[in-house]
């Protein structure tokens, strides 16, 4: 159910039964409040003076007043969750800034003819639709051509996810025609609900009286939707505080729940001794705030604020034992301020107002000197102890805290983010500031002027000059890098071990005692949370079932002629070495990529190489793929020397026979050097340059799945590439994949990175999917994507890719991670011509030929007259000798 509440006249909402019909209407969830126009955003202040509404829509009843941005902005700014825009006006007003999750759009369905195609362009713009709809009929339940018809619209708008994740949601307004008598009532909203949508009642029709016929009763409308596959009809219930932390499992039945909504109390159903009223008898009572229902709508999540000492009968805050985090801290140190024990440092802040603030800045000013992960950890700890003291002092609580995030959250427009100049450090590095003016890089969205956006460019508007520019990588100086290199190839292969442990410790500032470690592996190096472990070994099993279906184990045997049998079996790589990346990034994917078809091929020594973290030790996560790989040893370093160990071996790292992994510029430099060099003999995988994706798509993709896809790849590298090769996309839905890559890079842990990497990549425009798919062959890419309708269809026309990712539910992550691929694939334009690693880059091939007497008899004189022809006399005689034998003894015979 979406409740409505008309704000035009507001001292009827004074009255006590409206008063409590809004408390308990703010427990279940979003109330739509009609404003008279979408300049009039005092109303809504009134409201909210009067009324604690969390999470509210605004509905403009004027359509003529949709012409105003700034009062669009203004409203959203304010707080409301959405805003909604009548669809004869969404497409003529410039909405690109606002995020889907912030607008809905009201149609009516007895007026609008093309709803269908209005929703399909509407697919990642919007998060909500109300549909109105005039009731002809006076029977009690809905047509069913009319739950028909919405049902299809609902499955249509709800065919793709937000761009930020959770479903479009539905709601049905209802009116009646003339002489029409029909009346919504509970039977109502399970019908719609059947069809997963919401029905829109005004809070006049509406009530808390269970006894009441002629209105909707609020609690009916919740339990009326929910389900449940238990006997007793009771629905799991998971209890949280304010911040969400769990404190434990009960149930709920229809009785209770409309108990608590009516006392507005923690109320539960005991299974043994009927409606539980928490904390009636120990003084623990609950405060309900929310009541949240699950996305399958068969449990539920109550919100309380807890009083007493805790929710467990155990007299602990949670079932799950005690608090630990900034809960714990903001508990111990309400009690401090209540009690505190004599001698109390905590008492002493408390009591001291001047300490506390000298304090505060102290450990801000440490903060910001900190420099290694361990030291940041620690400042901020202490920043956060004292802040807290500071908030407690004053009554302000960690939920007050976060409620000032999420309003903050809600402002389309952002502050400039500048520093007061007192605390302006940029003021005091000039010469840096120059610089950086002098060549100007994007750096971070974080600034409200600043966009995260691709180059343009159209295929019918540009030469053939300028596509064969877009179709080359950025060049890379390989003398220079060539140059770096070899020195340290040099001093690895004449110095092994020393030579390593004094890269790493130059290079990654990690001092080794040794550069390696030897299996069996030690159980706490490789620990890992349950969660990892289980996403390592799903993936690992569905690559390794890719992988050993490569392999086939049989040999060919062939007979070419009578008497003349040939026959081609594999053997696997002796030794392996596998470059496995640190850097910017944690990869035992890669790990699994490298080490499976290694495993799968039966190499008899497999051996990793990985930068080392700080404290000299492997990551655990890499370490443990590399027990499930079979791996002999763990090299501990990274780059060109670590090529160079495997190349050419050291006392304590055996040589290897292949080579094979991704890396930056100088690992690949350093594989194809040692390549090259006839005294490492050794054969690596594949030629590599920085990571790139190519995606195709039409008017049928999803902006924030394509969007999403495109960012995935640029987050590796400032030098990574992606290119949007756009099929006839209309302006607009040019414009929200647009959107979409500013809105979702501006929220990435790594948007420094995106900011550099997105700008250099380039959006094509082209008129079909022919010229799609010729640019997509020219240019090989490494990962290409098709966000197109019937993708599949389109995979026979491709010939050059590392590998494919078919239709809008395939992304480039599960190729990365865990559907089976593997993600280690040529780059830079190499996909032309190699493939990506399989099982066979770990195999080698054998040929044999047996000759019977009578068949050499037949093909000798072929054999013999060819090497007459290369003048090779001894390649002769050796058929010559032993045809000449067979003929004697042929002559013998007869």
């Amino acid at each position: 159910m979406l409740p409505t509440i008309d704000l035009s006249d507001q001292e009827k909402l004074l009255n006590a039964h409206f008063i409590d019909l809004i408390k308990s209407l703010n427990l279940l969830g979003d109330v739509i409040l009609n404003i008279p126009t979408l300049a009039d955003s005092s109303s809504i202040d009134k409201f909210l003076e009067a009324h604690s509404i969390d999470l509210y829509w605004v509905n403009p009843i004027k359509e003529q007043e949709f012409t105003d941005n700034e009062s669009i902005i203004r409203l959203l700014d304010q707080g409301a969750e959405k805003i909604i825009i009548p669809s004869s006006k969404v497409l003529s007003l410039d909405l690109s800034y606002i995020p889907a999750n912030r607008l809905a759009v009201s149609i009516n369905l007895d007026q609008s003819k093309d709803t269908e195609e209005l929703i399909k362009k509407l697919t990642g713009s919007v998060s909500a639709y109300l549909f109105n709809v005039t009731i002809n009929s006076s029977t009690k339940s809905l047509p069913e051509s009319l739950i028909r018809n919405l049902s299809d619209l609902t499955k249509l708008a709800q065919k793709n996810l937000l761009p930020s994740g959770g479903q479009i949601k539905i709601g049905i307004i209802l009116s009646n025609a003339d002489n029409c008598k029909f009346s919504p009532s509970i039977e109502t909203i399970k019908e719609l609900s059947g069809i997963s949508a919401c029905l829109v009642v005004p809070i006049e029709k509406l009530t808390l009286d269970t006894n009441d016929e002629e209105l909707i009763n609020i609690s009916k409308s919740l339990t009326c939707t929910l389900k449940t596959d238990r006997p007793d009809e009771l629905f799991t219930t998971v209890v949280a505080d304010e911040r969400g932390e769990a404190l434990g499992i009960v149930y709920s039945s229809a009785e209770s729940i409309q108990e608590a909504i009516k006392t507005r109390t923690g109320v539960y159903q005991s299974r043994k001794r009927g409606l539980w009223y928490k904390g009636a008898t120990s003084g623990a009572i609950q405060e309900l705030e929310k009541i949240q229902v699950d996305c399958d709508s068969d449990s539920l999540r109550f919100i309380v604020k807890q009083h007493g000492p805790g929710f467990c009968h155990l007299n602990v805050r949670t079932c799950f034992g005690v608090s630990k985090g900034l809960a714990a801290l903001e508990q111990t140190l309400q009690n401090r301020k209540e009690l505190a024990p004599p001698g109390s440092y905590t008492s002493k802040l408390f009591k001291n107002p001047d300490l506390l603030h000298s304090k505060i800045m102290e450990e801000a000013d440490e903060l910001c000197s900190a420099k290694t992960k361990d030291e940041i950890a620690w400042e901020a700890a202490d920043l956060i102890y004292f802040s807290l003291v500071k908030c407690v002092t004053n009554g302000v609580s960690l939920k007050d805290i976060e409620t000032q995030l999420d309003k903050r959250s809600k402002k389309i427009t952002r502050r400039p983010g500048n520093a007061k100049p007192k605390w302006d450090v940029a003021s005091t590095k000039q010469n840096e500031q120059q610089e950086s003016l002098a060549k100007p890089v994007p750096t971070s969205s974080a600034t409200e002027n600043e966009i995260i956006k691709m180059q343009k460019f159209n295929l019918s508007e540009i030469s053939d000059t300028q596509k064969k520019s877009l179709l080359q990588r950025p060049i890379i100086k390989s003398d220079d890098i060539m140059a770096r290199v070899r020195p340290i190839l040099d001093d690895v292969r004449k110095r092994g071990d020393a030579a390593l442990v004094e890269l790493t410790a130059k290079f990654d500032g990690v001092k080794l005692e040794s550069p390696v470690i030897s299996a069996p592996f030690l159980p706490e190096a490789m620990a890992l949370d349950e969660s990892t472990r289980l996403a390592i070994d799903q993936a690992y099993d569905n690559i390794y079932k890719f992988h050993d279906a490569q392999y086939d184990r049989s040999s060919l045997v062939v007979e070419t002629m009578p008497g003349v049998i040939c026959s081609r079996f594999s053997r696997p790589i002796e030794r392996v070495g596998l470059y496995v990346p640190g850097g910017t990034a944690i990869l035992p994917s890669t790990a699994l990529m490298l080490g499976i078809p290694a495993k799968v091929a039966g190499c008899k020594q497999i051996i990793i190489a990985s930068p080392p973290r700080k404290d000299g030790t492997v990551v655990p996560e890499v370490l443990y793929v590399a027990h499930k790989v079979g791996a002999s040893k763990v090299v501990l370093a990274g780059g060109a020397q670590a090529v160079a160990a495997l190349a050419y071996g050291t006392e304590s790292i055996p040589k290897v026979d292949k080579i094979c992994g991704p890396g930056n510029q100088y690992v690949t430099a350093a594989k194809m050097m040692a390549q090259n060099d006839s005294s490492a003999m050794i054969s690596i995988d594949m030629p590599a340059g920085p990571s790139e994706l190519l995606v195709i798509a039409d008017g049928t993709s999803n902006p924030a799945y394509v969007a999403s896809d495109l960012l995935s790849q640029a987050e590796h590298g400032e030098d990574s590439q992606v290119v949007l090769v756009a099929v006839s996309l209309t302006p607009d839905h040019l414009a929200r994949i647009e959107r979409e890559i500013h809105i979702q890079a501006s929220v990435l842990p790594r948007v420094n990175i995106v900011s550099q990497s997105i700008p250099k990549s380039f959006i094509l425009q082209v008129n079909s999917l022919e010229e799609a798919v010729t640019f997509s062959n020219d240019y090989a890419p490494e990962h290409l994507i098709l966000h197109l309708d019937e993708a599949e269809k389109l995979l026979e026309k491709v010939e050059n890719a590392g590998s494919v990712f078919v239709g809008s539910y395939s992304p480039e992550s599960c190729g990365d991670y865990a559907s089976g691929t593997n993600h280690t694939l040529p780059t830079y334009g190499y996909a032309r011509m190699h493939s990506g690693v399989n099982t066979l880059t770990f195999l080698k091939h054998i040929t044999s030929q047996q000759l019977t007497k009578e068949g050499l008899h037949k093909l000798g004189t072929t054999v013999m007259r060819l090497a007459e022809v290369e003048e090779l006399e001894a390649h002769r005689n050796a058929v010559h000798v032993r045809v000449k034998d067979i003929e004697a003894e042929m002559c013998q015979n007869k």
